[in-house]
């Protein structure tokens, strides 16, 4: 096995010659013989590091030196791991759910002016984001925030006229996350490039219906293309939920590209975002497909 000790590693480094096809002499035996006395360095420490450094070897100080020395590891070498997307993420869901508090206790329900502004103003961000060739820290905690603030007014609204609703929304978002990490990591799940053309096109075709759908019902009311309620209502939810379910596994997919590629350690950010927004596109239309049913 190889170790991540310099001094087993890289044997010539520090001037430790590299291991050759002779033996190296006993310290403080210069011809291969062993000392008098039975003491290995030669009888007395001066005499060893005296000899040591003229064979190249180290002397007991040195090694001493090199073992305390913290060897190089992940955390070292800037480059992005797993441990590093878990940790961003944490915190982008930490700061969406203190900007869903944020949202729910104090943007009323009954006027969804200031939710409708926290919302305008994270789609900013969000271009913001996808715009910069190099991802903004800053940028995505404050995705995150703004977003939550949205959806704390959302679910309150939900939860007044649906009691339980928004608990139900946060367990089936959980239980979709957990699928498809299982169906992903056991192999049930492929990201190959058809599985991301087929599921890019569905994706694409979701949302220019779901816009059309959301201007119809902007502008004339009622049940705008006939999405909004009944059993299409319900196709077109579940529809939205299995998109979040192929954004997540797009998301999985891109964290072990990165991290096997050694992707600097700054895009971890990105995919927390990445992972963000799946979760969120997967508890709203959830929140839709409960509420329809409960119609």
């Amino acid at each position: 096995m190889r170790s991540s000790n310099p001094v087993l590693t890289r044997r010539g480094a520090f001037g430790v010659p590299q291991a050759g096809p002779q033996q190296a002499p006993q310290y403080g035996a210069p011809n291969g013989q062993q000392p008098s006395g039975g003491n290995p360095f030669g009888g007395n420490a001066a005499q060893y590091g005296q000899q040591g450094q003229q064979y190249g070897q180290p002397t007991p100080e040195q090694m001493n030196q090199w073992y305390q020395q913290q060897s190089a590891g992940p955390l070292q070498t800037g480059r992005m791991t797993v441990d590093d997307v878990v940790a961003k993420t944490a915190i982008t869901l930490l700061t969406l759910l203190v900007g869903a508090a944020i949202g729910w206790a104090f943007i009323p329900f009954e006027n969804f002016m200031l939710a409708g502004v926290a919302a305008l103003a994270a789609f900013g961000v969000y271009l913001a984001l996808i715009i910069k060739r190099t991802i903004s820290p800053a940028l995505v905690v404050a995705y995150a925030a703004l977003e939550g603030v949205f959806l704390g007014a959302v679910s309150h609204a939900f939860e007044y006229a649906y009691s339980g609703i928004v608990v139900q929304a946060v367990l089936g978002t959980a239980g979709v996350f957990a699928g498809m990490l299982w169906a992903y990591k056991s192999g049930r799940v492929r990201v190959t490039s058809r599985f991301a053309r087929i599921g890019t096109a569905i994706a694409i075709g979701f949302f220019l219906v779901a816009m059309v759908n959301f201007l119809v019902w902007s502008f004339g009311g009622g049940n705008a293309l006939g999405l909004n309620d009944g059993p299409l209502g319900i196709l077109f939810s579940l529809l939205g939920i299995g998109v979040g379910a192929f954004f997540l596994a797009m998301d999985f997919h891109e964290v072990e590209q990165l991290s096997a590629a050694g992707a600097p350690e700054r895009e971890a950010w990105r995919c927390a975002f990445g992972l963000t927004l799946s979760l969120v596109w997967i508890y709203t239309y959830l929140l839709r497909l409960l509420a329809i049913l409960r119609d």
